[in-house]
C-alpha cells in the first residue's frame, strides 16, 4: 500500500480508457445478452415480449439494489485506498458482501408476495402475459444471489482499476446466458422447451457463473482489497457504503417505478406500444454503453484523487470523460436515427410495431444524445461522495419530469408525444445540473 496506486499518477486520458473500455465491452456482453433474450422471446409470440416488457421495471428495481451497494462500496473503497488504509478497504469489502446478501434476502421475499398481484394488475384479462411473465420473473427472483454478488466482486476489481479483470467476469456471464437461451427457451439438444422460464434459467445460470469467477479474481489477483466476511460487519463501513449507496438504489428504484407508470399509459393505447418501450430500453441501454462506461471508469479516479486531494485531477478526469462519452455516444445516435427498421426487424416487428418504433426509437435517440451531461456531472457527484445530488438529477430527469409530461401529453391521443416526453425532460434537467455543480465547486472542490 506504500506504493502510488496508478489512479493517482498515471495521465488522466489514457487512465480513463483503459478504465472504462473493458467496463464498456463487459456492458456490451451483459446488454447484447439481454437483447438477445428478447429477440428470441419475440419468436414465440408478441405476448412473451409484452410479459418481458412488464418484467423490465421489476428487473431494474433488482438491479437498484446492487448497484446501489456496488456504487456505495466502489466510493468508499476507492477513498479507502486513496488513504493507503488497507484494513479500511477489507473492512469496507466485508460490509458490501454482507449487504449483497441482505438484498437478495429481500428480492426473495417480493418475489413470493407480489409477483403474481403485479402482473395480473399490469396484464388485466390477457392470461397469456401473465403467465409468461410470472414464469420469467419468479426465476429470475428466487435465484437472484448471483446477480448481487457479481456486483458487489466486480466492483472491487474495478475500484482498484483492474478493469480487464472485470471483463472476465461479466464476459463469463453473458457467454454462458448466450449458449444456454436458445437451448432452454426452444428445446435443442434434448432439453424440453421452456420458453420464458428457459430464458430466466440461462441469465440467473450466468450471473452465478460470473459471480463465482469474481471471487476467484479476487481472492488471487486483487491483493489490495482482502477478502474477508463476517455476520458482523463494521457499522462504519456499512454506514460509508449506504450514505452513497442509498441514494443510488433511491434513483434507479425511482426509475423502475417510472418504468411500471410508463408501462400503464402505454398498455392503454395498446399491448403492442409496451413491447415496443421494452424494445427500446434495451436499445438504451446499449445506446448508454459509451456514457455508463466512462461513468464507471471515472468514478473510482476521481473517488481515489479526492481521497489524495489531487483536484487537478479531478477537474481533468470529468473534463476528459465528456469528451469521450459524447463523442463514443454521439456515434451510436447517429446509426439509430438512420437505421431504426432493421433494428426492428430482428424483433420479428409487425406493421403495427414498425409504425410505433421507428418514430420511438429517433425520438428517443435524440433525448439520450442529451443524457450525457447529467450522467456525467451526476456521477462526480457519486464519487465525491455527495449522492444526493445525483439522486436529485436522476429524479428530474428519469421520473418526474417523464411521468409528469407523458400523462399530460397522453391525453392528446397521439402515441408519438409521449416520445417527446424524455426529450424533453433531458433538456429541463440541465438548469438544475449546472446550479448543483455550482454548489459542488464551492463546497467540495474549492476545499481541496
Amino acid at each position: 500500500m506504500e506504493k502510488e496506486n496508478k489512479m493517482g499518477t498515471e495521465p488522466i486520458p489514457p487512465l480513463l480508457l483503459k478504465t472504462a473500455i473493458p467496463l464498456m465491452l463487459s456492458l456490451l456482453a451483459n446488454n447484447l445478452y439481454n437483447m438477445v433474450d428478447s429477440i428470441f422471446i419475440s419468436h414465440m409470440s408478441e405476448d412473451a415480449l409484452t410479459a418481458l416488457s412488464m418484467a423490465s421495471p421489476v428487473q431494474q428495481l433488482m438491479a437498484a439494489l446492487g448497484c446501489g451497494i456496488a456504487v456505495g462500496l466502489n466510493a468508499a473503497v476507492s477513498k479507502a485506498l486513496g488513504e493507503k488504509n488497507q484494513e479500511k478497504a477489507k473492512k469496507t469489502a466485508s460490509a458490501a458482501i454482507f449487504l449483497g446478501i441482505c438484498a437478495w434476502l429481500i428480492i426473495m421475499l417480493c418475489c413470493i408476495l407480489f409477483v403474481r398481484p403485479y402482473f395480473q394488475w399490469q396484464a388485466g384479462q390477457n392470461q397469456r402475459i401473465v403467465e409468461y411473465g410470472i414464469s420469467y420473473l419468479e426465476l429470475c427472483m428466487l435465484f437472484s444471489l448471483g446477480q448481487m454478488m457479481q456486483w458487489v466482486f466486480d466492483r472491487l476489481i474495478i475500484a482498484n482499476g483492474k478493469s480487464m479483470l472485470f471483463l472476465a467476469t461479466l464476459g463469463t456471464a453473458a457467454v454462458v446466458n448466450l449458449i444456454l437461451d436458445p437451448i432452454l427457451i426452444f428445446g435443442f439438444l434434448g432439453f424440453a422447451p421452456m420458453g420464458t422460464a428457459g430464458a430466466a434459467l440461462a441469465t440467473v445460470t450466468g450471473q452465478g457463473c460470473g459471480a463465482v469467477l469474481g471471487v476467484v479474481l479476487n481472492v488471487r489477483y486483487n491483493k489490495d482489497i482482502p477478502i474477508w466476511f463476517t455476520v458482523k460487519p463494521d457499522g462504519r463501513m456499512v454506514f460509508d457504503i449506504l450514505r452513497v449507496g442509498i441514494p443510488t438504489f433511491i434513483m434507479q428504484g425511482l426509475v423502475s417505478v417510472m418504468g411500471i407508470v410508463m408501462n400503464m399509459i402505454l398498455y392503454g393505447f395498446s399491448s403492442t406500444a409496451v413491447a415496443v418501450y421494452g424494445i427500446c430500453a434495451r436499445v438504451q441501454n446499449l445506446a448508454g454503453i459509451p456514457v455508463h462506461g466512462i461513468d464507471n471508469g471515472l468514478i473510482p479516479i476521481v473517488a481515489y484523487n479526492y481521497g489524495a486531494r489531487k483536484r487537478k485531477r479531478i477537474d481533468e478526469s470529468v473534463r476528459w470523460a465528456f469528451i469521450y462519452a459524447a463523442a463514443l455516444t454521439g456515434i451510436v445516435i447517429v446509426l439509430l436515427e438512420l437505421f431504426p427498421a432493421p433494428l426492428l426487424a430482428l424483433f420479428d416487428a409487425s406493421e403495427a410495431m414498425l409504425s410505433i418504433g421507428i418514430p420511438a426509437i429517433r425520438i428517443l435517440a435524440a433525448g439520450w444524445l442529451v443524457s450525457v451531461f447529467g450522467f456525467v456531472i451526476g456521477t462526480t457527484f457519486q464519487a465525491l461522495g455527495n449522492g444526493g445530488y445525483s439522486m436529485y438529477v436522476t429524479v428530474m430527469r428519469q421520473v418526474a419530469l417523464p411521468i409528469g409530461f407523458a400523462v399530460l401529453l397522453s391525453r392528446t391521443g397521439n402515441l408519438w408525444m409521449i416520445w417527446i416526453a424524455f426529450l424533453a425532460a433531458e433538456i429541463l434537467t440541465i438548469p438544475l445540473v449546472v446550479f448543483l455543480l455550482g454548489k459542488t465547486k464551492r463546497m467540495v472542490l474549492n476545499q481541496i
